[in-house]
């Protein structure tokens, strides 16, 4: 039952208070604010994947109706994004990504101009008079090409496409012991991020050289350093506001060439300027994710129990560095998943290609590190003649081992894996799945059934955010936070955190947010972070609160403090309700007029939410056609605020995990030219594909935070993609087929089964 409740109500269901504007067209995006005479921006993308310019003509451009300008990466003279650092490593400039290039593109889409005029027609129509003479290099597509020794480098001065490398666990057999090894070759496809806003910035410039910027992002604070970075500005003189933001997944947590760019245009003209991408431009413009081949050996004693995983990736970072790094590292770290690994070898790779950069995407590597361990899982299973929850069984580890240290490196906080499976199971009825498909088989029926499994673990909330808890004179509170919500509830999540704190309805707290003029530091959302980050800030914050308040109401009924006890709406002395004072009483008698505090809570080492998902699917054996019947999730995140919002996210996660499953994946032709780069080629599902989703939760409170919050975001892309291709490829283990790779579209599936045939 949905609860519509104006007090306070952590752990229940609480309408999101954020959903109104956003389904009666009130909300509004970069696109929708209104500022009278904002010029338009386009800009001008390199039509090849590799080249170097040699003449970059705009006169005929500037000729053209309506157009005021038109700028280059020589006329605006801008320095370089940089690589986005390791922990413990500094950026390498050979590296760096260029807001505008200048001698070199090295991926169709890369901006080289950018046309500004008084209409968006008039600057498209500008920017198509703009000649770029280039004279082309040959393109390097695939993973194993460009980290080949003689692979001519795409950065010459970095002299290598290997960018990123990485060696873990040094055994002279790390597979010492094993009656069985199975091995595996896997492709973790390239996806876009395909949100449903595309990038956009509007830039005011103010007197003095102050800049506010509307962007659609996740991390605004993020954007402000870059953009004053590049501009040579103090902080305090850009104002970044996301406004609306139609989705972000990952793909709208950084700084981009773009973004630099349009301010830097807009402070040269002292004019606003908007630049909002079309949804070809953002298929091509915006990062992309995932992108690793994967090698695996995974050996086995015969009842099953793992001795020791060998690996190899190689991970596509695109055309830049950039924010790949990320994704490569959370990868590399997350191996092992839920199990008992006691060796591991793993030698990790990331090489340039001359593709559209690759950044961080919903998981953002765990995904792909779920996706080759739950495979390789379920390759041991049927080399064993085992059933796949068995085999997951015997090596998942156990409450007792926690904390615990991977074979990586990860520091797992808590887990109760077990728990998660046998929900899981239960929940989906599987020794009836079981019967159901030998009874297929046993006929020989062209639609068989699949059954596939996921046990997985992700990282999330490592690092530190803002938060500050104010109650005013009117007894109102106010809560500022880092955080930068775009679909999530964090409004509703954290009005319901804040009204449990203080017991005044939670319809009274005001949450602001997503605006570095008004939050005065912070960092923003992304990786499952803010409920534990930003709501452990607010609950410290809240704590000191709570404390002054204390302090003032013992001073006011003449008590001790210890007897003063928090009340619905106010504060009285313990066992005497006649005595109680509201929070506007309290206020009025403190100098300030008000009680705040704020809080920066860090949280050195992340916490790792896990869970269980268990697929169905029918696959008609004679096309190839896969039909999603059942989708069974369980997940634990720690402690809930809000049940309903993280249905929601485990909802979102897991039709982007099935999307990469079975439709999506982005394609290049031998040239370098994508060949999805609209919506006409590229393959998202809709409803349609979907079944309704069953879901189920365990508890397993973190202790690296006051909440006991995990992460949830991210959850359901990690787990159920492996969990529908596992499903997929155990309805044709009949044919004698061992693996597919994503996405496993009606033609790939049916040339497996042939090919298996023959």
């Amino acid at each position: 039952m949905i609860m519509d409740t104006t007090t306070s109500t952590t752990g229940n269901r609480v309408r999101r208070r954020e959903d109104p504007p956003l389904l009666t067209g009130a909300a509004k995006y970069v696109a929708d604010i209104d500022c009278p005479g904002a010029l338009h921006a386009v800009f001008v993308r390199s039509d090849r994947a590799h080249g170097t310019i040699t003449a970059v003509d705009v006169a005929d451009a500037i000729a053209s109706p309506g157009v005021l300008a038109v700028l280059t990466g020589k006329d605006l003279d801008l320095p370089p994004i940089p690589e986005t650092p390791r922990p413990g490593h500094l950026s390498r400039p050979a590296l760096a990504r260029p807001c505008l290039a200048i001698d070199r593109v090295r991926y169709v889409g890369e901006p080289i101009a950018l046309v500004v005029a008084t209409t968006a027609a008039a600057a498209r129509d500008g920017a198509d008079q703009v000649v770029v003479e280039m004279d082309t290099l040959p393109a390097i597509i695939d993973l194993e090409a460009a980290g080949a020794p003689e692979s001519q480098p795409i950065f010459p001065d970095f002299g290598s496409n290997v960018v990123l490398e990485s060696h873990t666990g040094e055994y002279d057999d790390v597979l010492a012991g094993a009656e069985v090894v199975v091995r595996g070759r896997f492709v973790n496809q390239r996806v876009a991020a395909v949100p449903m806003e595309p990038g956009g910035i509007l830039v005011i410039p103010e007197g003095d050289g102050y800049l506010d910027c509307f962007v659609s992002c996740q991390t605004p604070f993020v954007v402000r350093g870059g953009i004053a970075r590049a501009l040579n500005k103090p902080e305090s003189r850009v104002r970044v506001r996301a406004p609306e933001v139609g989705g972000g997944f990952g793909a709208k947590g950084g700084v981009y060439p773009e973004h630099v760019v349009v301010a830097a245009a807009a402070a040269r003209l002292g004019r606003p300027i908007r630049h909002v991408e079309t949804r070809s431009e953002n298929m091509v413009a915006m990062s992309h994710g995932r992108g690793q081949l994967q090698e695996v050996a995974l050996g086995a004693r015969r009842d099953g129990t793992l001795v020791g995983m060998e690996a190899r990736t190689v991970t596509d970072v695109g055309g830049y560095l950039w924010r790949g790094a990320l994704p490569w590292n959370r990868a590399r770290l997350m191996v092992t998943g839920v199990y008992r690994i006691p060796r591991l070898s793993l030698h990790s790779l990331a090489v340039v290609t001359n593709t559209t950069p690759i950044g961080p995407y919903r998981g953002a590597g765990r995904p792909e590190a779920a996706a080759m361990i739950e495979r390789a899982m379920d390759m041991l299973a049927q080399e064993l003649g085992m059933d796949p929850a068995e085999i997951r069984r015997r090596n998942l580890l156990e409450p007792q081992d926690f904390p615990y240290t991977t074979a990586s490196g990860a520091s797992y906080d808590s887990g109760a894996y077990a728990a998660a499976l046998e929900e899981a199971l239960s929940l989906s009825g599987y020794e009836e799945l079981r019967r159901e498909q030998a009874a297929r088989r046993a006929v020989g029926d062209v639609c068989q059934l699949g059954i596939g499994l996921s046990t997985f673990t992700e990282i999330s909330g490592e690092g530190f955010e803002y938060g500050s808890v104010r109650v005013s004179d009117d007894g109102s509170v106010v809560v500022t936070t880092g955080a930068s919500p775009h679909g999530q509830g964090h409004e509703t999540a954290f009005s319901q955190l804040v009204g449990t704190m203080l017991s005044v309805p939670a319809t009274i707290v005001r949450i602001v947010h997503s605006d570095t003029g008004a939050v005065p530091r912070g960092v923003g959302t992304f990786g499952s972070r803010s409920g534990q980050l930003a709501g452990s800030a607010i609950v410290e914050a809240g704590e000191e609160v709570l404390r002054q308040a204390r302090e003032a109401a013992a001073d006011l009924l003449e008590a001790d403090p210890q007897d003063v006890v928090l009340v619905e709406g106010g504060w009285a002395v313990n066992g005497v309700p006649a005595t109680r004072l509201s929070w506007e009483e309290i206020v009025a008698s403190v100098p300030e007029r008000q009680l705040s505090a704020e809080s920066d809570f860090t949280q050195a080492e992340g916490t790792y939410p896990f869970g269980a998902h268990v697929a169905v699917v029918e696959v008609d054996t004679e096309t190839g056609g896969v039909r999603l019947r059942r989708i069974i999730a369980v997940d634990d995140c720690g402690r809930v605020i809000n049940p309903m919002i993280v249905e929601g996210q485990v909802h979102g996660g897991l039709a982007q995990g099935i999307g990469q499953a079975l439709f999506e994946e982005v394609r290049y032709d031998d040239l370098g030219n994508p060949i999805t780069a609209n919506l006409a080629d590229y393959g998202v599902p809709s409803a349609a594909e979907l079944p309704s989703f069953e879901l189920g939760e365990t508890v397993t409170p973190s202790p690296r935070n006051p909440l006991g919050a995990k992460g949830v975001g991210e959850s359901g892309a990690v787990g159920v993609t492996p969990a529908v291709q596992n499903a997929v490829i155990d309805a044709l283990a009949p044919f004698g087929v061992r693996h597919i790779d994503m996405p496993l579209t009606a033609e790939r599936v049916w040339r497996a089964i042939r090919s298996a045939g023959e």
